[in-house]
């Protein structure tokens, strides 16, 4: 049996078939381009889709519905990623119901990176905010990639914590060219730009409230384990870390006032086994060595004696009062690659120092 090709795929992708189903239909035809060749008369008679699907799979609108797909495609930084093609995220590819094609806007390889999800309460408190994006940033710091679903609250706290420190994956429940909710436009645009949006959905999409369950699988899916932060009894959180516990990833939870209603799923998780965070060292322990050792930071063997010029220009920029990267990036003229690259080898030589936040000082002469 060959691998499905996107062309043949987008059909059923449209037609809203779930991966279980599209693997009976692989196996009864063989192939996906054999299927499409087959009347209707056939399809009822095999008693693989619904009325409703069947009509979706033979819709004359098919031909629109891909052509704006590949359009989408063909713009610089967006990508559609099927599950048979070389870079799908392996983790996903474990799962029970994995979404057999991806919507992409961002990085496609830090999909198959190492993931924590953090959700948590929309209508978050000022501190449990705090707390989500310090964590975030902490997690990420680390090595580690933040993945959440852009929601209010929780969600938006840890992918604006995790940016402050690198990349984040934010998984949607609409298609890729809306932003629910809309006041998290210009957060998405962020995330686009140093991590990854990721979609299941189709263009035009709606935020319909059975996308966000579904939507959370993934977030669960692409991830080691799933942190929960600030979550009442009945939140959709605990949809997630249930999600995660049936894919065998661990689940873990930040502790808060007993009195307060907000973290009592939180305080329900930890009864049941999952482990109490206050740190990013304690996700990390739990994680276990490998993982550890597979984000910890690059060691340096030996120390370059003559800097490139590059390294020399950049010292030049650095004072005494700590800056952060943005700052440098516009006195520099370098890019924040580039100049996270110089300044972990002048950090390394002893020339610069790393403060928190993301901000650096220059030391000795």
């Amino acid at each position: 049996m060959s691998a499905p090709t996107l062309e043949n795929l987008l059909p059923f992708h449209f037609a809203g078939i779930r991966f279980a189903r599209l693997q009976k239909i692989l196996a009864v035809f063989g192939d996906l381009k054999t299927a499409l060749e087959a009347d209707r008369a056939r399809w009822e008679r095999l008693k693989l889709l619904t009325a409703h699907q069947l009509d979706r799979l033979l819709d004359p609108a098919q031909s629109a519905w891909q052509a704006e797909a590949r359009a989408w495609q063909s713009e610089s930084g967006q990508h559609l990623l099927h599950y048979w093609a070389e870079g799908y995220p392996p983790l996903l590819k474990e799962t029970a119901d994995p979404p057999w094609l991806l919507y992409v806007r961002g990085s496609v390889d830090l999909l198959s990176d190492p993931q924590v999800a953090m959700v948590g309460a929309r209508r978050a408190t000022q501190s449990g905010q705090a707390s989500a994006a310090s964590l975030a940033q902490a997690l990420t710091e680390k090595g580690l990639t933040v993945t959440s679903g852009l929601a209010s609250g929780i969600d938006r706290a840890a992918h604006e914590g995790a940016l402050k420190a690198g990349q984040t994956v934010a998984v949607v429940a609409t298609g890729l060219d809306r932003v629910y909710p809309a006041s998290n436009h210009r957060l998405a645009q962020a995330v686009a730009a140093q991590g990854a949006l990721v979609s299941e959905y189709p263009l035009g999409t709606r935020p319909l409230a059975r996308h966000f369950p579904a939507r959370n699988r993934i977030i669960a899916g692409l991830s080691h384990g799933t942190l929960v932060v600030e979550a009442a009894l009945k939140s959709g959180s605990l949809i997630t870390a249930k999600q995660a516990l049936e894919q065998g990833r661990e689940v873990f939870a930040m502790p808060g006032s007993i009195h307060d209603p907000q973290v009592k799923g939180c305080h329900q998780l930890i009864r049941e086994g999952a482990k109490l965070v206050e740190t990013a060292e304690h996700v990390l322990e739990e994680l276990g060595p490998g993982l550890h050792s597979a984000v910890a930071p690059p060691v340096q063997t030996s120390v370059r004696a003559d800097p490139p010029e590059s390294e020399t220009d950049l010292f030049r920029w650095l004072t005494y009062e700590p800056c952060s990267l943005d700052e440098l990036a516009q006195v520099s003229g370098l890019s924040v690659a580039t100049l996270q690259s110089e300044l972990l080898m002048l950090e390394l030589e002893g020339r610069v120092e790393a403060l928190s936040a993301g901000r650096f000082r220059r030391m000795g002469n």
